[in-house]
Order: structure tokens, then sequence, then C-alpha cells
């Protein structure tokens, strides 16, 4: 009998003698849920050679999803062998004994000394800062600095200390309502609207300050949308409070996400410690400061808005060691990735790195918005201080696109992302309100479920509060991201699309099977229907323009498509392109 099978027969038994299957358990729960299920399964009372062990888990693991193809997630999906190498060679290190791994503990300070430089911290400070599991636990720093700051000028003052308040957007991560709510703050959270791009309104949140307020949240790159919040004109009404009133209400900045774009892509955007109300800064070193999960760090402008009572010091590892995480035990392989990702890349690598994850981002854009079904609601390829969509502003959109495109520069040049608005690498789409009126029942929910059937993870949910009427899909670029990749998602997102509108005369199953057959490729697909863009439509020309793409395709057409050679070239302009077809 074979070690694997006499495994199997070993989990067998376990099941036999009364115990649910592991599969049917880990269906009910939720990441981080706590299991009320009835679950009774007990832990295991004899082993199982290695191999089998890792081949039953490696086996239920193939019920996850394809993280590359995980367009739902910020975070890293993949790095290079070295780091990968790297990590393996140090996962038994715990990042703070430092007095057991002092090289380490170099590479730690190495780091917090990069980021303080990257986020232009004042010239001669001390870097003061640390690496956390992620920019959740951060932001909890952060704001519990900034806590602990306001309760030491109000005792000095002599003034009531008893009822905090922190103020932030309402489309905040959760993280930010935890710090709130572990930490005995009042989160008061300000309305979004269409007005503010569904991130903070800064006249809506300087109203919401008074004397109770810790401090101020501010995100850079909201996870809805990607929109950057004003954070120099959140600051300059904070000073004019502070003229009128004397409150100094400082902020904190979560860049989760952003704060490792904007550096390189935006770097004229003040945001960070030029801002001289920004106090600190947390980020995600497994976002897109391209590091696997879980990292993150959180750095202060000096060491002065790091209240000293906050560091606990110990000495029972060996030496005197001081810590201000909230968790204690970390990995520390990492940390060591995250440094390795600093020396192999560089500022000019970041750069080009993020510069085309913006660049893959607009095409997708305005690709999406030139198949004239769907609107997007992000607005990172508009020209810079055109938001929202309209016909002029996709129009505008699609031929500053073509424009860019056509002039020559480095990757790594950050000028041409001066045209286009700020903002992540991520496109946010809905319905256009053309196609919701000839299509009311029309779903997004079934846009996301059929691209699934494709392996693509779209999340599809609604606004933050007080915008929670409309409903997107959302779609992150990052690092391993192509043109390709690009062009694959678009035709699938045409092809579900066709796919739903068949619902209306087809069985689901016909729906769905009638095409998967002839799945092919389309090479330089997004720039094919950008070129194929029109202007003002009727909603029977828009029908007759989805129909056309479909045809590029090639997947609608069953008929005609097994006659197909392989490879079949069309005109576009007075340029020859090639479509060549492949599995997806």
């Amino acid at each position: 009998m074979s070690e694997r099978v006499e495994g199997l027969l070993l989990d067998a038994r376990h099941m036999k003698q009364g115990h649910r299957s592991a599969a049917a358990t880990d269906m009910t729960y939720g990441a981080g849920s706590v299991v009320s299920t009835g679950d009774q399964r007990v832990f295991p009372e004899a082993g199982m050679p290695a191999r089998n062990a890792y081949q039953l888990v490696h086996d239920s693991l193939r019920f996850d999803g394809d993280p590359a193809l995980n367009c739902a997630t910020f975070l890293t999906s993949w790095m290079e062998p070295e780091a990968e190498k790297l990590i393996i060679e140090n996962l038994g290190k715990n990042r703070v004994d430092i007095d057991e791994y002092q090289a380490t503990e170099r590479i730690h300070r190495r780091c917090i000394a990069h980021l303080h430089n990257l986020w232009r911290g004042p010239p001669g400070q001390d870097s003061t800062g640390t690496v956390v599991v992620g920019s959740s636990e951060g932001i909890m720093l952060g704001g519990l600095a900034m806590k602990w700051r306001w309760r030491a000028r109000r005792k000095a003052a002599g003034k009531d200390a008893s009822r905090p308040n922190i103020v932030f957007g309402a489309n905040a991560q959760v993280a930010l309502e935890k710090t709130a709510r572990y930490f005995d703050i009042e989160a008061r959270l300000v309305p979004v609207s269409t007005e503010s791009r569904y991130v903070l309104d800064i006249h809506k949140a300087i109203e919401m300050v008074d004397e109770n307020t810790v401090g101020m949240f501010l995100i850079l790159g909201s996870t809805y949308t990607g929109h950057y919040e004003d954070v120099i004109g959140m600051s300059k009404l904070l000073d004019k409070l502070q003229a009128e009133t004397g409150l100094d209400i400082p902020i904190h900045i979560d860049g989760a996400s952003g704060a490792f774009v904007a550096p390189f892509a935006h770097p004229d955007l003040h945001w960070d410690f030029r801002v001289p109300r920004v106090v600190s800064i947390s980020a995600s070193g497994h976002k897109f400061g391209l590091t696997y999960p879980g990292i993150g760090w959180v750095v202060w402008r000096s060491a002065e808005y790091m209240p000293q009572d906050l560091t606990f010091e110990l000495s029972y590892l060996g030496g005197v060691e001081k810590t201000f995480t909230l968790n204690f035990s970390h990995p520390a392989c990492f940390l060591i990735a995250q440094y390795y990702q600093f020396l192999r890349y560089g500022r000019e690598g970041y750069a080009r790195i993020m510069n085309g994850c913006l660049d893959n981002a607009r095409l997708l854009s305005v690709a999406l918005e030139a198949t004239g079904v769907y609107a997007c609601v992000s607005d990172i390829h508009r020209p810079r201080g055109q938001f929202g969509f309209s016909e002029e502003t996709r129009l505008a959109a699609s031929k500053l696109l073509l424009d860019v495109g056509n002039a020559p520069c480095t990757d790594a040049d950050p000028a041409p992302n001066a045209r286009f608005n700020y903002g992540l690498p991520e496109v946010a789409f809905r319905f256009a309100n053309w196609f919701i009126e000839q299509h009311p029942n029309a779903d997004q929910e079934v846009i996301s479920t059929l691209m699934r059937v494709r392996g693509w993870i779209i999340p599809n949910y609604p606004l933050p509060p007080h915008a929670d009427t409309i409903r997107i899909l959302r779609v992150v670029i990052k690092e391993a991201s192509s043109e390709d990749f690009v062009d694959r998602l678009v035709r699938d997102i045409v092809w579900a699309t066709q796919a739903m509108l068949d619902l209306d005369t087809q069985q689901f199953g016909e729906a769905l099977l009638k095409p998967l057959p002839a799945s092919k490729f389309t090479a330089n697909l997004a720039h094919s229907i950008i070129r194929m863009n029109k202007g003002a439509a009727t909603s029977q020309e828009k029908h007759a323009h989805l129909n056309s793409i479909v045809d590029k395709i090639g997947e609608h057409r069953q008929d005609t498509a097994a006659k197909r050679d392989p490879a079949m070239g069309f005109a576009d302009g007075n340029t020859r392109k090639t479509i060549h077809y492949k599995s997806c």
C-alpha cells in the first residue's frame, strides 16, 4: 500500500469516528471568524507520514482561487526567486529578538531610515518607526500615539481627557474603525458623496473637529475607488482653525497602498512629511511595497511624536530590548525581503513598476469605457482636473491615453503622470446609465460570478455609506499585471457581459457553455477597442458597437470560430495587428 493511500485511509478513519470532513467544515469559516458551527472535530490522536500530510493539505488548497487572477486584493502575489530564497532561509527568525539577530535589527533600522527619507522626513532628524505585521497595526499605533499626546496636553492644562474623538471619512478601511473602538476613541465618520469623489470631504470634516479631537486619519488611496484624499487642503483648513481657536490637530496618513505609489509616480504631490501637520505615516509593505504578506510600517516625523510611555523595555531575551508594537512575535523573513526589494529596485525600479501599473490601469479604464457598457468611478485615466464619467470625459481620457502613449519617455519618468489625475492603479467601474435603462435586470453580481468561471476574482460591492446605492466592480493592477493581462481581462469582461445578456433568451447553461469551447485570446484587444471608440451614440448604436467587439473576439460566433485559422489579422488604421489564439 502506498504512503499516500495509507494516509488517506488514516484520515478517512478519523472522519468515520464521527468527525466532519475538513472541506465541509472549512466552507463555514470566515477569515478571523469565531467558529461556532457545532463542529466536534478533535485533535488527531495519531499522525501520518510527512508526504501524506503535505498531500492532504496541498489537495485541499486546490479550492483556493489563483492569486495571479485575484483582482480584488492589493497584496503582492509574486516575488523573485532570490527574494523567496531569503524568506525561506530566515523563516525561523523572530524579528523582536534583536540581541540574538543583530544583523536583522540593522536591516530593520536601515529600512526605517529609507522610509523616513522616502516620505520626506525632516533632514537631520533621527528616524523613528517600526516594522509591524501590516498597515492595520501601523494605523493603530499612529492613532494611539496621537491619543496619548492629546491626553498629556489636556492633563497638563488641567482639562478633562475622558472623551477623545478622531475624524476620518466613511470610506475608511476597517482598521481605522478598529483603532477607535479598541482604544476607546469616538469615531467621527465624515459622509462621502459624488462631489467629494467618495472620499473624505474636507469641508464637512473640519466641522466635526473640536477640543477633544486627538487627530485626523487621511487616506492616501481609498480602498473603494483609489482616490487620494486632499492632505494639503485639509491641512490648510486646520491651519485656519488653529489661528481662530488655538486647536492644534495632527494628521496621520493611512498610506497602506499609496505611500509606496505616490513618492515614485506623483513626486509633485505634497501629502507626506513635507506637510507640517503630518506626524506619522503607515504603509503596507505587502501591497505596493512589493513584499509578501504580512509586513507593514509606521514612521513618525520625529521622536517627539512617539510617546515614550508607549515603549517597553525588556531584558529576559538577553540584553535590553525596546518594543512599541502591538504584536510581540513577528517573522523577520518579510522584513528581510522588504530590504531586498529596496536594494533590488531602488527609486528608479520602483518608479518603473508604479508607472507600469498606472499605465495598465489607465489602459483598462479607457478600454472598459470604450465598450460603451461601463463607466469608471475611478478617475486615474482622466485628464488632470476632470472627474466623473460623461461622454466628454470619456473621449478626453481616450485621446490623452493615445497621446501619452505616442510620446517618448523612459519607463521610470513620472512626467506623463502629471497629465492624469492622482490615484492608485485601481479601476472601479459600473454599468453605464444607458445600459441600466435598457437592461433593468442587468446585475453586476452576475458579471462577478461569470468572471469566476474563468478564474478571475473581481468583487462587486457598494460604495461607502451615503453613497451605497452605487455598486462597483473593482480591479487592482499590480506588478505582475501586464498589457497581456489587461487584454485577457477585457476580453473576459466582454464575454461575461454578452453571456449575461444571453440569459434573457437562453438557459444559463447554454449561455455559459456556448462560448467556452471557442476560448480565444485577442492580442492588443484593449487598444483595438479604444481605437474603435465612438462619440455620442444612440442605445441601438451602442449595442451594435458591443456586437462588433464581440465579433472581433470571436467567442460568440461558434459557427464561424471553428473555421478560423490559429491566427488571423485585421486592419487597424495603417497598422497591421495580429490576433493570436491562446487558452485562457
